[in-house]
């Protein structure tokens, strides 16, 4: 047998690249004493309420497959949840999947809609799943590179400019992942208006959506005509501080979420029972959890974005999700250069802003998903290397 595996591989899965943040993870893992300020995970222990749900259910031995859809209990807990936050409503038995975490629903739609040859739009920076998955399915990811002049947000002059007779479907992924940028009605508004009268599809990844820190989160399917050609995605991962229970939940009108529970059904089947049974718990009697943790996050943005100004590493003021992306360009390194001389040299662990578009290079994604003395502690080592590296320029 032909033993150079590669060449007989899909050709997409040869040519993925790994992602950065794993990488950086990895290397922090390898080295004694690191401060990990690379991988999104919330530093809070899953509400007690929604363990004790758990564990009752695994005493009860409700260890079966649920309908490959989610628990019925649960499609109707996720539709209140949207009705109440939103006022937009879902039928839970036509319109709403759970799938295993944001990812898997990401996933889905994007191999629900896209087919070889279309192109599907971007926003970047942003998270690093999207443009592999298109890649995946022969698509053809065109990114759109967000500014800071704008705060990071898209604009409908940039949409205008992307578009073209190939377009499938925009990713709008706010609030944003990595830069904390959110879109407001008014922002949202005009990309609405754009799209109105085509036949472009929005996947919206709102995971972040809870972690919102002025005014209430506002999402593109409450706009006229937004609902009818929106898949909404988010989860319980990144609001109730439950990664490692890999849940989240997709809505679209039937007639998307028809095509994406087949593909739900052949892969997955369903998701973790124990998960299901506890997320139910969690969006009926867990909501003040989710403000507790919000107000911890909210005065961390503060403490860091503060921080890194002071040292001169010029920080965006993100209003969302749990990162600041501070700008390195002022020490004439790379974003890989100036992570990896950090990890090895003080041992604190970023990601590199480029992994999330090249519209990134120049900037760190540090989050404060992590204790106070955590960042505290990080913030006095890269003190230390930012007083290093100028000494080495006046030499």
């Amino acid at each position: 047998m032909n033993t150079d595996y590669d060449s007989l591989m899909n050709k997409n899965a040869v040519e993925m690249k790994p992602s950065g943040i794993r990488k950086f993870f990895d290397i922090a893992q390898q080295l004694d004493g690191v401060i990990s300020l690379g991988v999104g995970e919330p530093d809070f222990k899953t509400p007690w309420k929604v363990r004790q749900a758990a564990i009752e259910t695994l005493e009860k031995g409700r260890t079966c497959y649920t309908a490959n859809a989610g628990l019925r209990e649960l499609r109707q807990e996720i539709a209140g949840y949207i009705n109440n936050s939103l006022g937009v409503k879902y039928d839970p038995d036509t319109e709403i999947l759970v799938s295993v975490g944001g990812s898997e629903a990401i996933d889905l739609a994007v191999r629900a809609l896209v087919s070889p040859g279309d192109e599907v739009l971007v926003v970047e920076p942003c998270f690093v799943c999207y443009t592999p998955i298109i890649r995946m399915m022969g698509g053809i990811p065109v990114p759109i590179e967000t500014k800071v002049e704008d705060d990071f947000r898209l604009t409908a002059e940039q949409l205008k400019e992307k578009i073209t007779d190939k377009t499938k479907a925009l990713i709008l992924p706010y609030p944003n992942n990595p830069t904390g940028a959110v879109m407001r009605k008014e922002d949202l508004e005009p990309i609405a208006e754009v799209l109105r009268g085509t036949d472009i599809f929005v996947i919206t990844d709102e995971i972040y959506s809870e972690l919102t820190y002025s005014g209430r989160h506002f999402s593109i399917i409450e706009l006229e005509d937004m609902r009818e050609r929106s898949i909404l995605i988010n989860g319980f991962s990144k609001s109730f501080a439950m990664t490692g229970w890999r849940l989240g939940f997709a809505a679209a009108p039937a007639g998307i979420m028809k095509h994406m529970l087949k593909l739900h059904q052949y892969c997955i089947m369903s998701s973790p029972t124990t998960s299901q049974y506890a997320a139910v718990t969690a969006l009926h009697d867990c909501m003040n959890d989710i403000t507790k943790m919000k107000n911890e996050y909210n005065m961390r943005r503060r403490y860091l974005v503060d921080g890194f100004n002071k040292l001169g590493l010029t920080c965006f003021t993100p209003q969302g999700a749990f990162y600041v992306f501070p700008c390195i360009r002022s020490t004439g390194l790379s974003s890989d250069e100036f992570c990896e001389r950090l990890v090895y040299s003080k041992k604190v662990a970023v990601v590199p802003g480029n992994n999330f578009g090249a519209s990134g290079e120049g900037f760190v994604r540090v989050s404060y998903a992590y204790s106070l003395n955590h960042l505290k502690e990080a913030l006095k080592r890269i003190k230390e290397f930012l007083d290093e590296l100028e000494n080495e320029k006046k030499q």
